[in-house]
């Protein structure tokens, strides 16, 4: 999130897609419903008529997968209604970049495309530079290549007609969504977008989010209180999993891992720094090489970084980087590419896309150890549904762990706010925190090469696992304190002096030579000598931090105990805010004051967005994998023959596996567009909640939500069984007969659509069904590889 959770109150008009918070985000709904109280209009667009719906003063449906047409409609409608924020999108985007002369887009496709590698040459989107290197404007948006002409030009098919013909949505109803949102272009207004998986589970996942962050910029609501671009996690720490480089291609802290071509920390540093000659660009990820060292001291404090930069894993420069996510591993399982998996905290047998493939890759190995609070469909697959186990080789080791109540240690929440739990119970049983595990296994793994040696020794015996511990058991408290980072060795900063072992209290502090450490530095600052900023609780606040509920005083937030990110675009060049009345940093008596402000600097000494290369907000994006400006394109599976845009009917760089691409456009077979989705009672997978009495109760069994009308042309009943098909297999559910899901008449055609839940699996209860990731696709986004689990193609047949 751009902003935090009680922000959200601040907004005088909110737009939910892809989530359904009433439900999955319970709490956090209730900022929603504030925002309303004090005169918000809220806007739910979604397939199904949810609570969320219930409770917004206007929901809308829209055809599965056909966000960024209806988004890029809006774009049109602000532009060509003059909604936008003049000033905000002249001096603080990139609207008025002069974009080089190979950059084009025909018929789908930008300029630089290969159709061999399904890659795009992206120096084809590069902007022209002055003699300084500084990218060219034009103040006046009169060049025709400026981003401001190049985004007109592009979204200006995105018409109300091609848009309704689309998304099944009526011209009406996206008049009135345009028309609402784009009134909080004003600079006393402010909109905030919530979203979640009905936005990301997409094969054009991440351009769903690029095209709300253009209208978001348009409007001058990113910065601002009440606004931003806000994704609703689905867990406590799910923000936090990836502060700490969950994903595969990030080291902690949204470092990138090595690829094998940077052979060394210089050319690390040299390849991954971007470069920006603007004075005004805070360009903050030129501090790379101070991150990247501090990193690696943080692992490795005996060892010049330099020499325990050989030891970090190194991606094939020759691969794409989708090929070192779930998709490509599961399929490399299943051509027996591995020998071991260590399924920790995961489910995925149940939760991965195409499940029915990921259970057989799991008879593929010689050993499984699943690390979880039971036992669950992967520790068991080999018991499972269609399974021999005379003939399945994988020895499976079932750890018990602990459950988070019976874990000390901080937890980062959706807007960033990094808070400190105590443990409350003991450990159940014999079950061990995650942390007691992993440094128990450390030992042994070292033990191991100790007595026997081994290939590449030396990062495993030279990790500094000592500091993760007290008393011989994971100390989180410690492991907190690396995460900060502290100085190697006395040293004096900007006239101050720092001693060996002190705790760094900023991340502007780190050094790239070796003298600090930081095992993340987007924490620095969270505990520091002064103590576990995560732990405070105070709710003491400025009368002015006050007016818009910011509480720096409560827990700590990252970076720096900034509350709102970019939130120097929320003043004009001057520092006086655009919103007086909602302020959230204003230049007085020579300083800033509010929130702690991005960049420093007097005002208009520096661009806000201070992650951005070139220090502007980016309506023209040329890092993506998939097209510098979002573009439609149907789902991998679709229900359409054709692009109503385009002759480019699905993402040319979406990734698949080739064995696996769908044989037909419109496969007769499967006819009917079907989505996955949570409700409030179940939890994930399912693994905890299905086991507990009354929540079983209230969701027994897998159901398939369906409308009265395609119910009928099915001669289904509500209540019904019925048997639901893919390509990749079959399940059952019960039926749910509503109006909550309408057909819809796109392209000519009625379409219809069905809803299934993904929280059931085969081990517990013995008739709630298996898992609807059975049905789902080996498709996803090219840029992070996220399955497309939201839109995909079924057969529905009364059992």
């Amino acid at each position: 999130m751009t902003n935090h959770w009680n922000d959200i109150a601040n907004s005088d008009c909110v737009l939910i897609m892809g989530s359904n918070p009433a439900e999955n985000h319970p709490i956090s709904f209730k900022w929603v419903m504030k925002a309303q109280e004090r005169g918000a209009k809220i806007i739910h667009v979604d397939p199904r008529f949810t609570r969320t719906s219930a409770k917004c003063d206007f929901h809308t449906a829209l055809r599965v997968g056909t966000d960024i047409a209806f988004l890029g409609g809006m774009i049109k409608y602000i532009a060509d209604n003059n909604l936008y924020f003049k000033d905000y999108v002249l001096n603080y985007t990139n609207a008025s970049f002069i974009v080089g002369k190979k950059y084009s887009f025909k018929d789908g496709l930008f300029s630089g495309f290969d159709p061999k590698t399904r890659r795009y040459d992206k120096s084809t989107w590069a902007y022209e530079m002055d003699t300084n290197g500084v990218p060219m404007r034009d103040l006046t948006l009169k060049n025709p290549r400026c981003v401001w002409n190049l985004m007109r030009e592009h979204f200006k098919r995105y018409t109300l007609d091609a848009v309704s013909s689309t998304t099944g949505t009526s011209k009406a109803d996206l008049e009135k969504v345009y028309k609402t949102f784009g009134a909080t272009g004003q600079p006393d207004k402010a909109g905030t977008v919530m979203y979640a998986m009905g936005w990301t589970q997409k094969s054009v996942g991440v351009q769903n989010i690029r095209t709300m962050a253009i209208v978001q910029l348009l409007l001058g609501n990113i910065g601002v209180a009440g606004g931003g671009i806000n994704a609703l996690r689905g867990e406590s720490n799910v923000q936090g999993s990836t502060d700490q480089g969950l994903l595969a291609t990030n080291l902690p802290a949204y470092l990138s891992v090595p690829k094998s071509t940077m052979v060394s920390l210089e050319a690390y540093n040299k390849a991954r720094t971007p470069v920006s000659k603007d004075p005004q660009s805070v360009n903050w990820w030129s501090n790379t090489p101070k991150y990247m060292a501090s990193l690696i001291k943080s692992m490795y404090p005996s060892e010049d970084p330099a020499a325990a930069y050989n030891w970090l894993p190194k991606l094939d420069a020759d691969k794409k980087d989708t090929e070192y996510f779930w998709l490509a591993l599961f399929e490399r399982m299943y051509n027996n590419g591995f020998k071991g998996l260590f399924a920790w905290g995961m489910n995925p047998a149940c939760s991965g896309a195409n499940a029915g493939k990921n259970r057989i890759a799991l008879g593929k190995l010689d050993w499984l150890v699943n690390v979880n609070l039971f036992e669950n469909e992967t520790s068991s697959f080999w018991k499972g549904p269609g399974q021999d186990p005379s003939k399945i080789k994988t020895e499976v080791f079932l750890l018990p762990c602990a459950v988070s109540i019976e874990k000390e240690g901080s937890v980062v929440n959706s807007g960033r706010w990094v808070q400190w739990r105590y443990r409350g119970p003991k450990p159940y049983a014999q079950t061990r925190p995650d942390g007691d595990i992993m440094l128990e296994l450390a030992k042994e793994i070292r033990k191991l090469y100790k007595e026997e040696g081994g290939k590449f020794v030396d990062p495993v015996l030279k990790l500094d696992i000592e500091s993760w511990e007290e008393h011989n058991e994971f100390s989180p408290i410690k492991v907190a304190k690396i995460m900060n980072g502290y100085f190697t060795k006395d040293i004096e900063i900007a006239g101050k002096q720092y001693k060996a072992g002190q705790q760094v209290p900023s991340f502007a502090l780190l050094q790239a030579d070796g003298s600090t450490t930081s095992g993340c530095w987007v924490m620095t600052g969270c505990f520091t000598d002064a103590g576990n900023m995560a732990a405070r609780r105070s709710k003491d606040q400025t009368e002015m931090q006050a007016n818009i509920g910011l509480f720096p005083n409560w827990s700590w937030a990252w970076p720096l105990n900034r509350r709102v990110l970019y939130n120097r675009a929320s003043v004009d060049l001057k520092g006086q805010p655009f919103n007086p009345k909602k302020p959230v940093i204003i230049w007085k008596d020579g300083k800033w004051v509010g929130d702690v402000v991005d960049g420093g600097g007097d005002p208009g000494a520096k661009h806000p967005f201070i992650m951005q290369t070139h220090g502007v907000g980016s309506l023209f994006g040329p890092g993506r994998e998939d097209g510098p400006f979002p573009e439609h394109y149907e789902s991998m599976e679709c229900a359409v023959p054709k692009n109503t845009f385009s002759k480019q009917l699905s993402s040319p760089t979406a990734y698949y596996i080739e064995r696996e691409k769908p044989k037909k456009v419109c496969d007769p077979r499967y006819p009917t567009i079907c989505t996955t989705y949570r409700v409030t009672e179940h939890w994930q997978t399912g693994l905890m909640t299905r086991r507990v009495g009354w929540l079983l109760e209230a969701e027994p069994q897998i159901f398939c939500e369906m409308s009265p009308e395609f119910a009928k042309m099915k001669k289904i009943n509500n209540g019904d069984k019925v048997n639901i098909s893919s390509p990749r297999g079959k399940v059952w559910a019960i039926a749910i007969v509503t109006e909550r899901i309408k057909p819809l008449k796109v392209q000519g055609q009625i379409l219809h659509t069905v809803g299934i839940p993904w929280h059931f699996g085969w081990i517990f209860p013995k008739n709630g069904g298996d898992s609807v990731n059975l049905l789902t696709p080996s498709v996803g986004d090219p840029n992070t590889g996220i399955p497309e689990t939201k839109a995909f193609m079924v057969n529905v047949e009364k059992a």
